[in-house]
């Protein structure tokens, strides 16, 4: 298992800074059978939740016939991508109770629920009449299962990077935790085949009329499995060693929400521009991109949500090693050329999308999705290390759902605007450029935390040797600073401001 460590005399509060010296037993031990179960579980959770999200976006053209018969094309589509960007709204209350669970009762047992919700309220939208059966009741209950949908990945996301990151060795966080985005676009990429196939096998008038509903209805069970995964890992060593304090010290605990945002009000913008660069280039490549291949480009839906599909499997595979390339020249240079690309290719891809050939479309999905890598394979690891152990879960839970409610879930539906506003295929591109403009300048105020311990813990390693190695080299490893750990380690277990 995981070793938590005893942390002694060495850390006490009123010790001098300059004889502060780490121990070995001041150095957490995730042992490897340990740290592979937590990957699987968390990563196969992952990507069940957004199985349950990409398929309403490869399905959404049906979907606004279906829930939306009277409507023109246009107002179909709109309506569509309008009921998906509900369920960002209610992701940052999700964030917000979740995150705050998740610093109180644990990272595990909220991760469980989560995916519970998503896959019971994704069956529901699978079995739920459509508006020829119940009328207007038929999209208002939609909208009421996305907004469920969207309270439960409210505390997905965040609580799977402050569970991984928190488990992950110092050295090896970067490819780690992209290995949860791995998750995300296999997701993705597992909603867009699932998709693909019934399209191929079923005809369209029985896909539009009963097939559609079938990726829905399999999300029950694939959850289920995936609940199994999740519900064999155990708490995170921090996460345990912060409940140990708090009871035997009376500690002050986890913050509320409103000084989590009083303290680290700072720290929560950078993330929601970085999040919102982020996403708003992922979106457009994953849930948008089948309505404007379809809708503006001419493809039929088949090739619409078929073209995506090798370009999210190969994109996928690649983020871990964006991942392990941030762990050896850093997070905000790997964040840097992600939001240069984003500005630099953002064109290029959707002209050469718009030049209306299955080559030409590929490749603009292909150089698309180079920016995407490079900002999400980061995200996982950066954005936990903004915030310390006792606010982690509840920081993360609120920068990151604000921004999915902004700009996440309106992605596809201020692209598709613009497109309809302009009548130019290319206005999508500028709003992809205009969020990484933003996301360059936040970077600037982004701490590197490539090969450092997180913020109010002590350093990670993955075995004995490794902590006994750190503990010989401490004072000419450059990137541990001993006086800065242990201040930010008491900080946090006394309920202060972490700098």
């Amino acid at each position: 298992m995981a070793s938590a460590p005893d942390r002694g005399e060495a850390s006490q509060a009123g010790e001098p800074r300059q004889d502060r010296r780490l121990e070995v037993s001041d150095v957490t031990v995730v042992e490897p059978a340990v740290l592979r179960k937590t990957i699987a579980g968390t990563i196969v959770g992952n990507l069940m939740e957004w199985y349950d999200i990409g398929v309403y976006g490869y399905l959404a053209v049906i979907i606004g016939r279906v829930f939306m018969p009277g409507g023109s094309p246009t107002a179909q589509n709109l309506f569509s991508l309008g009921v998906f960007a509900v369920t960002f709204i209610a992701r940052p209350l999700g964030g917000v109770v979740l995150g705050q669970l998740g610093d109180r009762a644990g990272r595990q047992k909220v991760l469980a629920f989560t995916l519970l919700m998503m896959a019971s309220a994704t069956f529901l939208i699978g079995v739920l009449p459509d508006y020829s059966k119940i009328g207007f009741w038929a999209p208002i209950l939609l909208i009421v299962l996305k907004l469920l949908q969207g309270f439960s990945t409210g505390g997905e996301y965040a609580g799977a990077t402050t569970f991984l990151t928190e488990f992950a060795p110092d050295r090896r966080r970067g490819f780690l935790a992209a290995l949860l985005d791995l998750g995300s676009y296999l997701g993705f990429a597992f909603g867009a085949a699932v998709v693909s196939v019934l399209q191929l096998t079923l005809s369209p008038d029985f896909m539009a009329s009963w097939g559609w509903r079938l990726p829905f209805m399999f999300a029950l069970p694939f959850g289920l499995v995936a609940l199994y995964f999740r519900s064999q890992i155990e708490e995170t060593p921090a996460f345990q060693e912060a409940k140990k304090l708090q009871q035997e010290e009376d500690s002050k605990g986890p913050k509320s929400l409103r000084e989590v945002v009083a303290t680290f009000w700072r720290e929560i913008l950078v993330a929601i521009t970085l999040v919102a660069a982020a996403n708003t280039a992922g979106y457009a490549l994953t849930s948008y991109m089948p309505t404007y291949l379809t809708s503006t480009l001419g493809y039929d839906e088949v090739h619409g949500t078929l073209l995506t599909l090798p370009v999210l499997i190969v994109m996928s595979l690649c983020i871990p090693l964006a991942g392990a390339l941030s762990d050896r020249i850093g997070r905000r240079t790997v964040l840097r050329m992600a939001s240069i690309g984003g500005v630099v290719l953002a064109i290029p891809a959707f002209l050469l999308m718009m030049h209306g050939v299955v080559w030409s479309t590929l490749l603009g999905l292909f150089v698309l999705s180079v920016p995407v890598a490079l900002y999400v394979s980061n995200l996982a690891s950066c954005l936990p290390a903004l915030f310390p152990t006792s606010s982690r879960y509840g920081g993360m839970g609120i920068s990151y759902n604000i921004a999915a409610a902004v700009f996440s879930g309106t992605a596809p539906f201020i692209m598709e605007a613009l497109v309809a506003l302009t009548g130019k295929a290319l206005a999508p591109a500028f709003w992809v450029i205009l969020t990484s403009v933003a996301g360059f300048i936040a970077i600037f105020f982004l701490p590197e935390s490539a090969r450092r311990p997180l913020p109010g813990g002590m350093p990670t390693v993955s075995s004995d040797q490794e902590a006994s190695q750190l503990v010989e080299g401490q004072e000419a490893n450059r990137d541990l600073d001993v006086d800065e750990v242990f201040r930010q380690f008491e900080l946090d277990r006394e309920g202060s401001s972490v700098r």
